[in-house]
């Protein structure tokens, strides 16, 4: 295979790569963006307290980086009559992220820019699956510690990646590696006040541990 070294914040470096493998290579027939950060800094007891330059950073490794790779990727895609996205989001994009509002929010917009992304370009042939799974044994784990991600299970990336293989097969929309994330969703669409209760319920008893 042939590796490039990419900032997936830097929208020039995105579209000279996929420049270069669409006249190189070949076709790009699947684009997997599954870059992310988690590390914000700031109290986790304070929601405003993450420093703007980290909101900054955050926004454009977790949210801008997607809408680059697409921005790059259809040109070519659109003509060819097909396409596939892969954004990997996280279940924080679906429910939230106790303690790390940076976190939370802008994997809440990446969860939104997949979905308009395949409504919008559905009728030309492009597929899109939005990977929001909980805890993956990766580095940002790791550094992240124990928190409200783990409660079901800390998954391998080998786990996650047959998940994405199956949805692609499948051409699903949602990948929910968790298949618990689920009824979380279903909860709190049925009574979104209750949701947050139980949430703040969720994030007094993990900080009490702490």
């Amino acid at each position: 295979g042939v590796a490039y070294e990419c900032d997936v914040a830097k929208e020039d470096q995105i579209k000279k790569i996929v420049d270069e493998v669409e006249k190189t290579i070949g076709p790009i027939s699947i684009f997997v963006s599954n870059a992310g950060i988690g590390d914000f800094g700031g109290r986790q007891d304070d929601a405003t307290s993450q420093p703007n330059d980290q909101w900054q950073r955050g926004w454009d490794v977790n949210v801008m980086a997607h809408v680059y790779a697409a921005r790059a990727c259809l040109p070519y895609m659109i003509p060819r009559g097909e396409g596939y996205f892969v954004n990997t989001a996280s279940a924080a994009g679906l429910l939230n992220q106790i303690g790390n509002a940076c976190y939370g929010v802008t994997k809440h917009a990446a969860v939104g820019f997949a979905e308009i992304l395949a409504i919008t370009h559905r009728d030309q042939g492009i597929r899109v699956s939005v990977l929001c799974p909980q805890a993956v044994d990766t580095p940002l784990l790791r550094r992240a510690g124990e928190g409200s991600q783990n409660v079901d299970g800390v998954l391998t990336p080998a786990q996650v990646a047959d998940d994405v293989v199956r949805a692609i097969d499948e051409e699903k929309f949602e990948i929910l590696p968790h298949p618990q994330v689920l009824g979380y969703m279903r909860k709190k669409t049925e009574d979104y006040s209750r949701w947050i209760g139980g949430m703040a319920k969720l994030q007094r008893a993990l900080f009490q541990k702490k």
